[in-house]
């Protein structure tokens, strides 16, 4: 059994969010220590450490609880994980896309800014449209 120093180093955690999963359920500590501190066996320490990867791959606190509970079963289902994966990726392209669409823009205003002395800029511009000033 590892204090929960030891179990969030041993999973390349903080001690802060081996505490958050704790709290929220995602991994409970195996028991306490005659002291208090959370004790956690070698088989929560692989858990912190497949939902800090998991956390890693940006998946979600909820998408991390179902790939948890995915590891946990012998019996699951592939086909699953694989979902979970895909929507993942389809996730991912979007906000790609989202950021492609931004730089783009971004280029756009740089480009036609003029970047010498005068005040005219069109990137304030664009910032400014829509704001009233009173």
């Amino acid at each position: 059994m590892y204090k929960i120093s030891d179990a969030a180093r041993r999973a390349a955690l903080t001690v802060k969010t081996v505490r958050y999963y704790a709290d929220i359920g995602l991994v409970k500590p195996a028991g306490r220590s005659a002291a208090g501190y959370r004790l956690y066996a070698e088989s929560d320490i692989a858990k912190l450490g497949f939902i800090g990867r998991a956390r890693r791959y940006s998946f979600s606190i909820e998408q991390c609880r179902d790939l948890l509970s995915l590891y946990e079963d012998d019996q699951r289902p592939s086909a699953e994980v694989k979902q979970i994966t895909l929507e993942k990726i389809a996730e991912i392209d979007r906000k790609l896309g989202e950021l492609q669409e931004l730089r783009d823009e971004l280029s756009h205003l740089a480009g036609n800014c003029h970047g010498d002395s005068r005040p005219d800029c069109p990137i304030i511009g664009n910032l400014a449209s829509g704001l009233t000033v009173q």
